[in-house]
């Protein structure tokens, strides 16, 4: 299928690239070792969002908008075909797409502050580079900005497959529904999950295990599980998760929170609270005999 409005798309892209001032990278021709992935998608995702880490930093230059055009175009085809058996409508699958590639400069701009936000954030990140080539934190959240775009537009059963790649890999479990501000940084990672409903603010950073989930289902008068309802966290600006907390139900985190490590929260937290568990178990120490 031939996509139409590239060009915006393609606009919007340089746009973005042409804004990457130090410590990005402003020289293309960096080479690295190259990656697969069973959904080619995600390799474009990753190439077309930043091409200088993987190995296609010409594409960027505004020297070859031929070759951007192949690799957005080549996008749009993965998201055509992955979309189809969810929409029969061809137009609309075409629609859905197009507005998923015009979105993708805004896209690259909150992840350029993903980047920021998780350099600032880990002591043990040295470099922008590595964040981007193999914080899988970075991975998560830039695959479900991709993702959210195509929930958002009407692809809800193909956003679930590409989370779902990139939950097996990373073991960052983002539903494509959630809601996520600018500066968001998942350090580790292993073992979180956020929720469909969930909603986050700016400048968040969340631990390895946490969950931003439900706490309990609501039924309809059959007996069926209700779909469609809000049921995660609203988390504020500003807020630190400690590792192992879950924050479940449709709950308030205020702004300037911080969860501490393995807290159970049910009830709102207002605004510059810190919260953590009080008793921590005993340690006892015996000889063997």
């Amino acid at each position: 299928m031939k996509l139409k409005n590239n060009s915006k798309a393609v606009e919007l892209l340089l746009e973005s690239y042409g804004k990457d001032k130090t410590p990005f990278f402003t020289e293309l021709t960096q080479k690295f070792s190259s990656r697969k992935y069973p959904f080619e998608e995600i390799n474009l995702i990753k190439q077309v969002l930043f091409p200088a880490y993987w190995n296609c930093g010409i594409i960027a230059s505004g020297k070859n908008i031929k070759g951007l055009i192949l690799k957005i175009e080549a996008l749009g085809k993965q998201f055509s075909e992955g979309i189809s058996p969810y929409v029969e409508d061809k137009k609309e699958v075409e629609q859905i797409v197009n507005k998923v590639l015009e979105n993708l400069g805004e896209v690259r701009e909150k992840l350029k502050k993903d980047v920021e936000a998780a350099y600032i954030g880990d002591p043990a990140a040295k470099t922008y580079t590595e964040i981007i080539r193999s914080y899988p934190g970075f991975l998560a959240i830039e695959i479900h900005r991709v993702s959210h775009l195509l929930y958002k537009f009407g692809a809800k059963g193909y956003s679930r497959e590409i989370s779902e790649v990139i939950h097996s890999e990373t073991g960052i479990d983002i539903h494509p529904g959630a809601k996520i501000g600018n500066y968001f940084f998942i350090d580790h990672g292993t073992g979180v999950v956020i929720g469909e409903t969930s909603v986050i603010g700016d400048w968040v950073r969340i631990y390895q295990d946490v969950t931003l989930g439900v706490l309990h289902f609501e039924k309809e008068k059959e007996g069926d599980i209700r779909k469609d309802y809000k049921r995660h966290p609203d988390i504020g600006d500003h807020v630190v998760i400690g590792a192992g907390a879950k924050i479940l139900g449709p709950v308030k985190i205020g702004n300037h929170v911080n969860i501490g490590a393995n807290s159970w929260i049910t009830e709102d937290i207002p605004d510059y609270t810190s919260v953590f568990v009080a008793e921590h178990p005993r340690l006892e120490k015996r000889k063997k005999i």
